[in-house]
């Protein structure tokens, strides 16, 4: 079997996986995340040399039990008012804790941010390994399934839009590079970008926001024209975040010496080399989501 036939029946293989959980149930998107993350925490720890046992154990403990708080025990209102020492709803205290779980990733991605223009750096301290599997990849994986609720019930039209969004951005960022790419974006850390790429994968995807808010999501008609503009500013904020996303896991394998993050997906690589932009996407989608009901269209 060629390299390309493998590669196109493992996409195809993951894609048909993927959709199927989000369109089946809320459960089944839960639980193939849950199965995403333990394998992309395996695949971390290798690159970085962490204890894979530990590691593990440790995002399935905070994956669970993040997504069990806040989507289905509502039991979990007595720990939260026990967790922040309050007497609010249920509601209120899911806030809290999202907004601190937000505060930790966005203060971790921006140490991997900074982590990416460091030209010196070789070597990870191990309570920085630590800090980016808390940051980098287990919270960003509870983010990805909250972002799927909105600001209301689970609606998959969202995460596969994202998906989407993402597919987009990268498809045509390497078309756009491979057929006009003259200038590199970083060529340090990733030869292959290129700022003709990068741009043309931002076009591409604000026109695919254009089009999912028109015939994929398809709001009320009052409001069609904000639902259009939120998707396309969606789209912005996954070109930008996706591509920073995609530099900083070349980064983590560059320093390490490796081509991929695993072997998993027969030409594409392992888990993490698919979800790398989704990750460090969706704790600032869900920001978004967060300063939306304040923003005045």
């Amino acid at each position: 079997m060629n390299e390309t036939l493998k590669r196109a029946i493992s996409g195809a293989v993951y894609i048909a996986l993927l959709l199927t959980s989000i369109l089946y149930s809320t459960e089944s998107f839960i639980i193939l995340f849950g199965i995403f993350l333990i394998i992309t925490i395996y695949e971390f720890s290798n690159i970085v040399n962490l204890n894979k046992v530990f590691s593990i154990l440790f995002g399935i403990l905070i994956y669970s039990s993040v997504i069990l708080v806040s989507h289905y025990n509502k039991q979990s209102e007595l720990f939260l008012n026990n967790l922040f020492n309050s007497n609010l709803t249920l509601n209120a205290n899911i806030k809290q804790l999202n907004l601190v779980l937000l505060g930790i990733t966005i203060v971790v991605s921006i140490k991997c941010i900074i982590f990416l223009f460091y030209d010196s750096v070789q070597k990870i301290s191990t309570s920085s390994k630590y800090l980016y599997l808390l940051g980098y990849i287990t919270l960003p994986f509870i983010f990805t399934v909250k972002i799927s609720f909105g600001t209301n019930d689970y609606n998959p039209k969202i995460i596969i839009g994202l998906f989407v969004l993402i597919w987009t951005n990268d498809t045509f960022a390497y078309l756009v590079g491979k057929s006009m790419g003259k200038h590199k974006l970083f060529e340090r850390v990733s030869p292959k970008k290129t700022i003709e790429g990068f741009i043309g994968g931002i076009v591409f995807a604000a026109f695919a926001g254009f089009l999912i808010s028109k015939f994929y999501i398809q709001p009320k008609p009052e409001f069609s024209d904000k639902s259009i503009l939120i998707w396309m500013i969606i789209a912005l904020i996954v070109s930008f975040f996706g591509t920073i996303g995609d530099l900083i896991e070349s980064k983590f394998k560059r320093i390490a010496g490796v081509k991929d993050s695993g072997s998993i997906m027969p030409g594409h690589g392992g888990i993490l080399d698919r979800l790398d932009s989704v990750i460090f996407v969706a704790p600032f989608i869900f920001l978004f989501y967060q300063i939306l009901p304040f923003i005045k269209f």
